[in-house]
């Protein structure tokens, strides 16, 4: 099963990368493009003094309305001449209720293509946007940088650690993985004592070709302090242009103040990384 229904949120006129390959993804898949425009209320109604807030609420208010209205038209104006499906909504809310408003649109999408979260002028509610389409969505993300490789998909690094996270966003990557010219299982200093044992990566391995897969593994020492460095180093060994890897093992408060692999590879990464969880 492929993916038939891809959503892509934006809330500026400069996400081209993102916008580009949610329309280059549904071309590939044959697929119905959703196009969600947001204006966002950044006020905190508490820090003005009393009797102001009602009229600084109106304002940031239609300045929302105006901007997601006029980046819906732009958006419009650029799917005309494509050759897909697509349709373009728009909404206003504050930076507090995007988790609800993302979350219902990405519940009934196969896949979610957004921009890095920590980039540029999506940073404000990218991180929030992100958090939505994965927690109250439950849907799958693709994150893509500001530059994508010229064959998105080609060579593929799937993260493997025997986490439930992992193994669904491998599962939730199965039309990509199988679309792919070679996927790599990296395993990153496995434990002895895991389930896997003395074959980490192997079942996987094995699953993964019984769907057409042309996958082989990989079994890295932990060289570096960082998992998602050790990764990032790998994918640029190999010359991969999308990582697969489970999202948010630990809680997002947690990932926030002490940092994480999701997190930090989301800082930094330079080719797409799908996530699911």
């Amino acid at each position: 099963m492929g993916y038939k229904s891809i959503l892509t949120v934006l809330t500026n006129p400069g996400q081209k990368a993102q916008f580009d390959a949610a329309v280059n993804l549904a071309r590939r898949e044959d697929a119905h493009l959703d196009v969600f425009c947001l204006g966002v209320d950044h006020t905190q109604s508490g820090f003005y003094y009393a009797g102001a807030s009602a009229y600084v609420f109106q304002e940031a208010i239609d300045r929302a309305m105006a901007a997601a209205g006029d980046l819906q038209g732009k958006v419009q104006a650029a799917l005309e001449p494509k050759d897909i499906r697509w349709s373009v909504d728009s909404a206003v809310a504050q930076i507090g209720g995007l988790g609800a408003l993302v979350g219902s649109r990405a519940r009934y999408s196969d896949l979610v293509v957004l921009g890095r979260p920590y980039e540029g002028e999506s940073s404000a509610d990218g991180e929030a946007i992100t958090e939505a389409a994965l927690f109250e969505g439950g849907a799958p993300v693709l994150i893509v940088p500001s530059e994508l490789p010229e064959n998105l998909g080609k060579k593929i690094l799937v993260a493997w650690d025997q986490s439930n996270e992992a193994l669904v966003a491998t599962r939730r990557a199965l039309p990509l993985l199988q679309a792919a010219d070679s996927v790599e299982i990296t395993v990153v200093d496995p434990s002895p004592h895991s389930p896997e044992r003395s074959d980490p990566g192997g079942t996987l391995c094995q699953m993964l070709t019984r769907h057409g897969v042309k996958a082989e593994i990989a079994v890295l020492a932990r060289t570096l302090p960082k998992i998602s460095e050790i990764l990032a180093r790998r994918a640029t060994e190999i010359g991969a242009d999308m990582i697969v890897m489970g999202a948010y093992g630990h809680s997002r408060f947690r990932q926030a103040i002490l940092g994480g692999a999701t997190r930090n590879m989301l800082e930094a990464a330079t080719i797409p990384i799908f996530m699911a969880r």
